[in-house]
Parts: C-alpha cells; sequence; structure tokens
C-alpha cells in the first residue's frame, strides 16, 4: 500500500480531541499543503481561518449562543439534496446510528442528540478550529475545487499524527460565524474543521463508516479483468 492509500484508508472523522496545542508551524505547513490542491485556471478558491485560544473561544461562545437560542438556521448555500432519496435517506440514518451508539445515546433520547450535535458549534472541542469560506460569486465548480483542498488539508494533518473532522453544521449560523470574523462583505462560511491530536481512548473515534463497494459508484469500460 502506497503512503497515499495508506493515509486514505487511516483517515477518520475525529470528534474528541486531547488539549494538547498545535503549534503556529504545524497550521501552517498543514495549509500550504492544503492549496497545492489543483483549481481551474488556478484560481485557488476559498480561504482557511485558523484559530486557537481566545479568539476560537469567543466564535464558540457566539455559535452555541445562536443555537441555544433557537435562531433560525441561515442557508447561505445548498448543502444536501432538496429531496433526499431513499438510498441518500439510509446512508444518513446508518452514519447517525453508528455515532449515537457509539456514544451511548438511545434512538429516543433527542436531548442528548442535540446536545451532541451542539458539540458541533464548539469545533468538537478541538485545540484548533478552522473556519472555511468562499466568495458567494463563485460557481459550482470553485466549490469542488475548494473541496479538493479540504481534502489535501485532512490528509496533511493526518500525515503529521493530527485528527480532523469537516463540521457542515458551521453553515447553519454562517452569518454569526461572519460577523464574529470579520469577513468582508460576499465571502460565505462554507464549513468548519477540527484540528488536533485524536483522543484515542473515546469511544466516538472508532467509529467508522462505511463505503460504497466499487461496483455501486465507478464504472470501467474497455479494461480486460486481468
Amino acid at each position: 500500500m502506497t503512503r497515499v492509500a495508506e493515509l486514505l484508508a487511516r483517515r477518520r472523522s475525529v470528534r474528541a480531541f486531547r488539549d494538547t496545542p498545535v503549534p503556529r508551524a504545524e497550521i501552517e505547513a498543514i495549509l500550504t499543503a492544503a492549496r497545492q490542491a489543483p483549481s481551474g485556471a488556478n484560481l485557488q478558491p476559498g480561504r482557511f481561518i485558523a484559530l486557537t485560544g481566545a479568539p476560537l473561544a469567543a466564535l464558540t461562545d457566539a455559535l452555541t449562543g445562536a443555537a441555544a437560542e433557537g435562531r433560525p438556521h441561515v442557508s447561505q448555500y445548498s448543502y444536501f439534496p432538496d429531496d433526499m432519496t431513499p438510498d441518500l435517506k439510509e446512508r444518513q440514518r446508518a452514519a447517525g446510528y453508528a455515532l449515537y451508539q457509539a456514544l451511548g445515546i438511545a434512538r429516543r433520547d433527542v436531548a442528548g442528540r442535540r446536545a451532541q450535535f451542539a458539540r458541533n458549534y464548539r469545533f468538537f472541542d478541538a485545540p484548533v478550529g478552522i473556519v472555511v469560506t468562499i466568495r458567494a460569486d463563485m460557481g459550482k465548480g470553485c466549490f469542488m475545487d475548494l473541496g479538493l483542498s479540504m481534502m489535501a488539508l485532512m490528509l496533511a494533518a493526518e500525515d503529521r499524527g493530527l485528527g480532523t473532522s469537516g463540521i457542515g453544521a458551521l453553515a447553519n449560523h454562517g452569518d454569526v460565524a461572519a460577523e464574529q470574523l470579520g469577513l468582508p462583505g460576499g465571502e460565505i462560511v462554507v464549513c468548519g474543521i477540527a484540528l488536533g491530536h485524536a483522543d484515542p481512548d473515546a469511544p466516538v473515534n472508532a467509529v467508522r463508516t462505511e463505503r460504497l463497494p466499487l461496483a455501486e459508484y465507478a464504472d470501467l469500460r474497455g479494461f480486460d479483468e486481468s
């Protein structure tokens, strides 16, 4: 197995972290690696705002406060399909079931599920929180290019022994994050990324979601069977 294949197989969403700080030099190296991802016409869309310490605490306080008061979600872009087909809905449910089972949260424990979801707004208490943004006037292809850069970021972190988790829920209160961070007009929050040293003893970090078999998502034509 190649080094890249090993990193891809090993990477998982980390939702429990040690409080060990991550040095600035490590973050700079990871973000530099992230920007090596390809992009159409070399536009290099999107930005990464990395926070730790007091700036991260201020952001998480603003986000958790917005969520606690029941503030309506703000949809700055479309993440999931408008109508979730049964096969996609089943994958979503399976992922959620695996997560809550690992945490010991019962299916009907609504309060427990809400409390766990609220941890998204605290970046799962990771020592580093990264807010991913993009200009609102960018096309769908630029979102794809930004995704490539995010994957490069996660692999670079994994290569350095650090865990990550994407946090799409951050966009639910993207306007709150934008105000807290002083983002310029026309720049929207895409998601967050929690980053730090994974807690190896946390049951939630043992969760692995299944991947589709090759035949269900790939069509190989013109190849022999050898």
